[in-house]
This record gives structure tokens, C-alpha cells and sequence, in this order.
């Protein structure tokens, strides 16, 4: 794969110092682009066979959303702690291999006659729970191998891998699961995401644990805590997105059933228009790096949360027949576009104000804060489809990310925030905690 990728390189013309001369990001970019193709046939699939082939409803469909997402609630604080003293790129690798193992178990399950919502609800638990610890991993791997000030670049060109994954995983996952069934389908992401790990195998990184300096688990704990607590760009950025994370976890439950009990759509069509998904990170990614440098990280933040909230509001008002196809298109395309102006600079702004003896438990930390509204949201989502009606849900998503998008606009620390921070200096009992390598 490595050496179809630099034949396809050598008809682009890159600049000396693009992140693609770099051999180690590559290798860590095709892993990605493996493991993003694996997560959206899961994206299409798990949904698709709660709500289709086990009649979930809205609020099951909740619940479920809201159990993947309870492990960030519950590990994401003790496992920044553990990874700021342990190998991270190990961690990453043994993750992919066990989200696919999940995923597997689904297909066995369905085999075996046992599969229904509790065994889905323990699938997405395994999963989050994995998430919360690999992907804070993940995360921090992409600190040692790209330098601070290339970030937003490496996040931009992370966003490219999975927009050729949005673009034709979803209509892929769609015929297999027309072909065959979502069950089945789960054993697609299975294999890719086991492959994703083979490749993260040549990945090679300084990623040796730090010194023990004799502090105490949750002494360290809470140094990342207070590191957070004291570094105003954190606070704000962590509560501007737990508000847009509650936003994103209410539609996201009641999506798959707008399109296939309101709008009438069938799997194949979801899936077609899941592919709007790619269309809107490849935007994302091409003019999301240039507008962040054109008018800062904080403004282009601040378009990503008007972004996504005009998407929400399209199938929230859209009638059923082909208008109500071209708005679901048009939402998911439009909110992994807001999505990828958000994210190349949430992330990177965070990882550049953070000096590297505190990566783990700035990122575990950050994204604590940051889901602490998303069960919430998942749950309230789903009563809104049950009791007041599926597009409610869609609609409240909408209107509260454009009025966080307004409320963002009058943060001076968000709005003036036109450059990456410098880390900020480690002190006090902070100082004391176990440095690792980043």
C-alpha cells in the first residue's frame, strides 16, 4: 500500500516540506484511511441493524448511543493518567484490533440466534470504551510524529484520509448490506480495522515511558485537571464543545430513523447519501486549513458550529420524497464539513497550548469535558423523536448550534484567537508529575 501511495504521489508536485515526504506520517495516514473505511461501515451498519432488523425505538436507540459514550465519562480521567506513563502508540494498535473483535461479535451473535439491543448495548460499551483509552493514544501518537506547528496541517490531511473513506465506504456498506445484512456487513469493519493495526506496525515512533518521580495516581489526576482549570483557551474550548457535542449526540440518534420512517428512504439510499459525508470532509479539509490560516483557528471554529447547525435544520424541514433525499444529503455532507473546520483547530489548539509531560491528561481530560453533555443529549434526543417527533430532534440540534455559533462569536478569547498558542509552562505540582515521552 505504502508503494502505491508514493506512485500515486509522484504525479503531484509537493512542496519540499509537505508532511507527505515524511515516511513515518504515511504509514500513520494509510492506517487511518484503513481504519476510517472499517468505522463508517460500522457507522451504517450498527444503526441500521438496531432500528431495521431489531425495531429499536427512539429512545433504545438512545440508549445506545448514550452507553458508547459512557466509558469517556467513566475512563477517560485515569486513563489520561496511565498513558502519560506508558508506550501510547501499543495502546492504539491493540484498540483497532479489538473494536474489530466487537464488531466480529455481532455477525456471531446474529448467527447464533442471540443478537438483540442488550448485546448491542454491550458492543457499543466495548467500543467506547476503547475509544475513551486508544483514541486519546491515537491522538497523542500524531504529537511525536508530526512537530506542534504542523498540526492543523496533519489534522487537515487526516481529514482527507477519511473523506475517501465517507465518500465510499457508506455506499459500499449500503450494497453489502442490501446484499447481504448489516450482521454480516460487521465483519467488513472487522477486517479492516484489524488491517488498520498491521500497518500501525511499522509506525515508528520515541515513545518510551517517562520516570517514575514517586507521585500518586490521582495526584497526577488532578494536576491534569488543574492544568486545564487554569488555562482560559482550554475551559473555553472544552465548554463550547460539550455544548456542540450535546447538539451532535441528539440528531445523531434520530438520523437513521428520519431517513428510514420519515423520509422513507431505503438502506441503499442512506447509504448513498451517507457518501455526502465525503464530499464534506474533502471541503472541509481542502478550504478548512486555508480559511483557518486566512481568518485564525477561533473564527473558523466558530463557521464550523453555523456550519452543522444549518445542516441539522435542513431534513428538520424538509418534506419526504426526493427534497427530503437532497436535505439528508445536504445535512450530512454540510455537518462533516462544519465538523472538519471545528476539529482540525479544536485539536490542534489544544495539543499546541499543552507542553508534552501533560498530553495524556490534557487530551483525556479535554475529552471528558467535552462528551460530559453527550449522553444527555443522545437521551434527550431520543425522547424528542419518541414523544414530540423525530425532526424535533434535528431541529433542536440546529438551533442550538447556530445560537452557540452567535455566542462563540462574542468571546474575544475565541474570536481574536488568530495564531496557535505556545505551550503553556508547567508549574507547581504539576511539575512533579511523571514526564513521558511525546
Amino acid at each position: 500500500m505504502n508503494a502505491a501511495l508514493n506512485t500515486v504521489l509522484r504525479q503531484f508536485r509537493l512542496s519540499d516540506g509537505d508532511l507527505w515526504h515524511d515516511l513515518v506520517y504515511r504509514r500513520l495516514w494509510l492506517s487511518i484511511l484503513t481504519s476510517s473505511f472499517g468505522g463508517q461501515v460500522m457507522l451504517l451498519a450498527l444503526p441500521l441493524t438496531a432500528a431495521v432488523l431489531l425495531k429499536a425505538t427512539p429512545t433504545q436507540m438512545g440508549l445506545l448511543t448514550a452507553v458508547e459514550l459512557s466509558p469517556f465519562l467513566l475512563l477517560s480521567l485515569p486513563a489520561g493518567v496511565w498513558l502519560d506513563r506508558v508506550r501510547k502508540l501499543p495502546v492504539y494498535v491493540v484498540g483497532e484490533v479489538l473494536v474489530g473483535l466487537a464488531a466480529a461479535s455481532v455477525t456471531l451473535a446474529w448467527l447464533a440466534g442471540g443478537l438483540g439491543m442488550a448485546w448491542l448495548y454491550v458492543v457499543g460499551f466495548i467500543v467506547g470504551s476503547v475509544h475513551a483509552v486508544s483514541g486519546t493514544a491515537a491522538q497523542i501518537v500524531l504529537t511525536q510524529v508530526v512537530a506542534r506547528e504542523r498540526l492543523v496541517e496533519a489534522h487537515a490531511k487526516n481529514a482527507l484520509a477519511t473523506s475517501g473513506a465517507e465518500v465510499a465506504g457508506p455506499g459500499f456498506a449500503g450494497f453489502l448490506i442490501k446484499l447481504f445484512g448489516a450482521p454480516w456487513t460487521m465483519t467488513v469493519n472487522a477486517v479492516l480495522l484489524i488491517g488498520s493495526a498491521w500497518i500501525l506496525r511499522g509506525v515508528h515512533v520515541d515513545d518510551k515511558p517517562g520516570p517514575r518521580n514517586g507521585t500518586g495516581f490521582w495526584r497526577d489526576l488532578i494536576a491534569g485537571l488543574r492544568f486545564v482549570a487554569n488555562t482560559p483557551l482550554l475551559v473555553a474550548l472544552a465548554v463550547l464543545m460539550a455544548v456542540w457535542q450535546m447538539c451532535h449526540y441528539a440528531a445523531l440518534v434520530v438520523q437513521i430513523l428520519v431517513a428510514t420512517r420519515t423520509l422513507g428512504m431505503s438502506e441503499q439510499t442512506v447509504g448513498l447519501c451517507y457518501m455526502g459525508m465525503g464530499l464534506g470532509t474533502i471541503g472541509g479539509s481542502i478550504w478548512g486549513r486555508r480559511i483557518s490560516q486566512r481568518i485564525g483557528p477561533g473564527p473558523c471554529l466558530v463557521l464550523g458550529y453555523a456550519v452543522t447547525g444549518i445542516g441539522w435544520l435542513l431534513p428538520a424541514v424538509a418534506p419526504a420524497g426526493r427534497w427530503g433525499v437532497a436535505a439528508f444529503a445536504a445535512m450530512m455532507m454540510l455537518f462533516t464539513m462544519g465538523a472538519v473546520f471545528i476539529f482540525i483547530n479544536f485539536l490542534a489548539l489544544r495539543q499546541a497550548a499543552t507542553p508534552a509531560p501533560l498530553l495524556g491528561r490534557m487530551t483525556s481530560t479535554m475529552r471528558w469535558l467535552s462528551l460530559l453533555m453527550a449522553p444527555a443529549g443522545s437521551l434527550f434526543g431520543g425522547w424528542l423523536g419518541e414523544h414530540v417527533g423525530l425532526r424535533s430532534a434535528l431541529a433542536f440540534a440546529g438551533i442550538v448550534s447556530l445560537l452557540l455559533a452567535a455566542l462563540a462569536w462574542q468571546w474575544p478569547l475565541i474570536r481574536q484567537l488568530r495564531a496557535l498558542p505556545t505551550p503553556q509552562p508547567v508549574l507547581g505540582s504539576i511539575a512533579a508529575a511523571p514526564v513521558a515521552a511525546h
